[in-house]
């Protein structure tokens, strides 16, 4: 199944920058209200609902992802962005360990909206963002604090039967230059995934980079590309040494996997 943004109607007036600039504030805006309400209204209901801690995460990541979804498709339909996805069928199994490069801001965004009720590795600092603490803790998403708990934690979420989506940069690619993959994804893929599935990411013209304000936007629409790559057995490569090789040697082969396939988008098309 693949997955792109639908024609717009009024394509002149929407590719206008005045009327990109106030739409991207209105997302901004919605987005950081939208988090306010999870956990003042929602979350909190959803806790009433019976299960166990698990079951609650569970289903407060499915939230999160219809949510997710939904605020892509407002985007787009206000004419800040366009998207396509190729192979979205691949994603969302079980155990399934979903690698990407990190190209903008909201490359999570979109991926958490694209695999109903993934786990996610995300940034410590959310956990302080009034806007975003409480769907963190409701999801028990994976907090990306460098410790080895991180990695037992994220391993566990994949051993459950969780898909789990994590970019190994650890934060956004500058642009112009090639991703760099920490090791620690690699060594999450062999504790626990039973498959590895690269998303290769790009956004032309780039835009929400990490030196950029929100406000900076494009002379014109950014268009977002998501494509699902073919699977990586990581019991291949744990075969091949001791952890801390197996571990190098994977992440190694991401790496120059990734910027071949950049590299691959990058050429002109005849």
């Amino acid at each position: 199944m693949d997955l792109a943004t639908q024609p717009l109607n009024k394509p002149k007036r929407r590719n206008a920058y005045y009327w990109r600039l106030l739409a991207t504030a209105c997302s901004f805006a919605l987005f950081g209200l939208g988090g306010l309400c999870l956990r003042l209204l929602v979350f909190p209901l959803l806790a009433c609902l019976p299960g166990d801690p698990a079951v609650r995460g569970r289903r407060a990541r499915v939230v999160v992802s219809r949510l997710f979804w939904l605020f892509i498709r407002f985007m787009a339909r206000a004419g800040v962005l366009t998207y396509e996805v190729q192979g979205a069928h691949k994603l969302g199994r079980p155990g399934q360990m979903i690698i990407a490069n990190h190209p903008s801001l909201i490359d999570v965004v979109f991926l958490i909206g694209l695999v109903r009720g993934a786990n996610c590795v995300v940034k410590q600092t959310l956990w302080q963002n009034p806007f975003t603490h409480g769907a963190v803790r409701a999801t028990g998403y994976v907090s990306n604090d460098g410790s080895l708990d991180m990695l037992d934690n994220a391993a566990a979420a994949l051993q459950d039967g969780q898909s789990l989506i994590l970019f190994p940069e650890g934060t956004r690619t500058p642009p112009g230059q090639a991703p760099a993959f920490h090791r620690g994804g690699a060594a999450i893929a062999l504790r626990g995934a039973r498959v590895l599935t690269p998303v290769i990411i790009t956004v032309t013209p780039s835009t929400l980079t990490k030196a950029e304000p929100w406000y900076r936007i494009a002379a014109r629409r950014p268009h977002f590309s998501f494509r699902v790559g073919a699977d990586i057995d990581p019991q291949a490569f744990a075969a091949q040494g001791h952890a801390p090789q197996a571990s190098r040697k994977l992440n190694d082969h991401l790496h120059h996997y990734f910027n071949k396939e950049l590299a691959l988008d990058e050429q002109p098309q005849h």
